[in-house]
C-alpha cells in the first residue's frame, strides 16, 4: 500500500538549526515550473516503468539490487517521465536545486492521494496471476468501470480515469495511483470504490488480492512492497523540518505497521522482511541520510547528495539507455559515456531521483517510505498517520521538540532493530512502544485540530501501539497455532 500527500497544482499533473539561505519557493524564470509540468503531464502517459531489468511479459522492467549477501532484490520505481523536452542548453547544478524548490506550495493547496499495491493470486492454486489474467481484468475494469486503456503495442498495461491510475508492478502487482484529494474521508472512499471495483471483476475469474509487505509464499524474485507518504513543504526551511521529522520516526512507522514476517512460506525470523531488506541493500542509495540533520542541510546538499547516486539508465525514444554505475554529474558535462556530448533534461533528473531509496525522499515533495503493505482495513491508518504528524504546525513542531536529542547512533539502531524487534526495541529507559503511543497521540491532536473529523482512521493503530504487539506478531501467533504451521491461511486473512 502506498500514499501520497500532495498538492493540487494549477496544472496537470525544528529543534536542530536552519542554516538562514532559505531559497525562495517561486515561479523561476529558467524554465523549472514549465519542466515540472511537462513531467506531471508525462508520468500519466508512462505507467508500466518498474524496473532496469526487461520483464517482457509484463512489458516493464525493474531495478535489480544487490545486497551485501549477494541477495538480488527487485523493486519498484516510479514511471519514467518521457524527453518530451529536450534540453536547448546544458542544465546547471543550480537549475537542479530549482527543480526541487519548485515543489514549494502554500499550505491551502496541500492535498491527499493514495497509492496502494495487492498482490494478485489464483484462488484455488494460491499461485500468483499470470499476464493473461492481469490482461482480462484490466480489460474487465475498463469495458465495465468506463476506465481508459493504456497499451504498450497490443498489450494492455495499465488504466487511467481523471487524476486515477491503475499500473502494474515488477511481480504483477496491481497498483491504485488515487486522485489528489482533500480529506481521509475522500481518500478513503476513493480506495473503497476502487477495491469494490477490482473485486466485482477479479472474483468471477477467480482470483484473489492479497495485502501484505512482502511474498509470504511463493519462490521468486524477492520484490517488496514498498508503501510511500508523499507530503508537501511551503518552503525550505519546511522541508528541512518535516524530512527530520520523518526520518526519525520512519522506524516507528515501520514497527505499527510491521506485515511481513513470511517468506518462501515460512517465518522468515522478521517482523518486516521488507524493511530488513533495505538494511542490506544498496548503501549508496538508501539508509538514513545523517546529513539531513547537519546544519547546512537543504535543497543544494540533496542534490549534491543525489549526484553521486549511481546512475540506472536515461529514457530515451521509449527505450531504457543502461548507465548503472555511472555519473550524473559526468551527464551534466555532457560526458556521459553511454551519450556522449548529450545533456540531460530535467526529465533526466527526476527520473534519477526515482532510483534513490533511502527511508525519506526528497523529490518535488518528500517520501516516507517506512510501511508495509497491509490489508484493507489499515489502508486509511497510514496516511492519518502522516498527515496528523506533520500537516500540522503544532504537532511537527512537538516531533520535533521530542526527537531534539536523538543522536545519529539511535536512529540508526532503531532503524537496524525495529524490522525484527518492532515496538519491544530497548529505547532509552524504556521501549519504542512508549515512543509510540506518544507519538500516535501527536499525530491524534493534530488530525483533531484539522477539523475534519479524520481521528478516527487512527483507531486501527491504538490498540497496537496499547499493547505492542504489531500486526506481523499477530500473523505468527496464527501460524504457529491455528493455522498448523502453514502461510496458506493468510491468502484468506489478508484477502481485500
Amino acid at each position: 500500500m502506498q500514499v501520497l500527500v500532495m498538492a493540487l497544482m494549477s496544472h496537470p499533473g525544528s529543534s536542530h538549526s536552519i542554516h538562514s539561505r532559505i531559497i525562495q519557493c517561486k515561479i523561476r524564470q529558467n524554465g523549472v515550473n514549465s519542466f515540472a509540468n511537462t513531467v506531471d503531464s508525462a508520468r500519466m502517459r508512462s505507467p508500466s516503468w518498474s524496473s532496469l531489468k526487461v520483464k517482457p511479459s509484463l512489458s516493464s522492467v525493474g531495478i535489480g539490487l544487490g545486497s551485501r549477501h549477494g541477495r538480488q532484490v527487485t523493486v519498484a520505481a516510479s514511471p519514467p517521465t518521457e524527453d518530451a523536452v529536450i534540453s536547448t542548453e546544458p542544465l546547471t547544478k543550480e537549475d537542479l536545486v530549482g527543480y526541487l524548490a519548485s515543489g514549494c506550495k502554500p499550505k491551502e493547496n496541500w492535498r491527499i492521494g493514495t497509492e496502494h499495491e495487492k498482490f494478485g493470486f489464483e484462488i484455488g492454486t494460491l499461485n500468483p496471476m499470470k499476464y493473461e489474467q492481469i490482461a482480462e481484468l484490466l480489460n474487465g475494469i475498463s469495458e465495465r468501470f468506463d476506465w481508459d486503456k493504456i497499451m504498450e503495442g497490443e498489450n494492455i498495461i495499465g488504466l487511467k480515469q481523471n487524476n486515477q491510475s491503475i499500473s502494474l508492478e515488477p511481480g504483477g502487482q496491481f497498483e491504485l495511483s488515487g486522485a489528489p484529494l482533500e480529506t481521509l474521508h475522500q481518500t478513503c472512499a476513493e480506495v473503497n470504490s476502487h477495491l469494490y471495483q477490482v473485486k466485482a471483476v477479479a472474483e468471477e475469474m477467480g482470483i484473489g488480492f492479497l495485502g501484505i509487505g512482502f511474498q509470504p509464499k511463493w519462490r521468486r524474485e524477492d520484490i517488496p512492497i514498498m508503501p510511500k507518504v508523499n507530503l508537501d513543504f511551503d518552503s525550505e526551511a519546511d522541508m528541512i523540518k518535516k524530512f527530520r521529522a520523518g526520518l526519525a520516526l520512519q522506524p516507528i512507522a515501520t514497527a505499527l505497521f510491521a506485515n511481513s514476517p513470511f517468506t518462501e512460506g515460512k517465518p522468515n525470523g522478521y517482523l518486516s522482511m521488507r524493511s530488513q531488506i533495505w538494511t542490506d541493500t544498496d548503501n549508496n542509495r538508501s539508509g538514513m541520510l545523517p546529513f539531513v540533520f547537519d546544519d547546512s542541510f537543504g535543497f543544494e546538499q540533496y542534490v549534491e547528495y543525489a549526484l553521486d547516486v549511481p546512475m540506472y539508465f536515461v529514457y530515451r525514444k521509449k527505450k531504457y539507455i543502461d548507465c548503472a554505475g555511472m555519473s550524473f554529474r559526468d551527464f551534466l558535462a555532457g560526458k556521459l559515456p553511454s551519450l556522449p556530448g548529450e545533456y540531460p533534461t530535467l526529465n533526466d533528473w527526476e527520473n534519477h531521483l526515482t532510483t534513490i531509496f533511502p527511508e525519506v525522499r526528497l523529490k518535488r515533495y518528500l517520501e516516507m517510505r517506512g510501511a508495509d503493505g497491509g490489508p484493507w482495513r489499515r489502508l486509511c491508518a497510514l496516511p492519518a498517520f502522516w498527515v496528523g504528524l506533520l500537516y500540522d504546525n503544532d504537532s511537527l513542531q512537538n516531533v520535533l521538540d521530542m526527537i531534539a536529542d536523538w543522536t545519529l547512533e539511535e536512529r540508526e539502531m532503531l532503524r537496524n532493530k525495529v524490522p525484527k524487534e518492532g515496538l519491544k526495541t530497548p529505547f532509552r529507559d524504556g521501549l519504542l512502544k512508549h515512543v509510540a503511543q506518544e507519538v500516535l497521540k501527536i499525530s491524534k491532536d493534530g488530525l483533531e485540530r484539522r477539523g475534519f473529523k479524520e481521528a478516527g482512521f487512527l483507531n486501527e493503530l491504538t490498540e497496537v501501539v496499547n499493547t505492542g504487539i504489531t500486526p506481523a506478531e499477530k500473523l505468527l501467533a496464527l501460524y504457529h497455532g491455528k493455522w498448523g504451521r502453514s502461510v496458506d491461511p493468510v491468502f484468506e486473512e489478508l484477502l481485500y
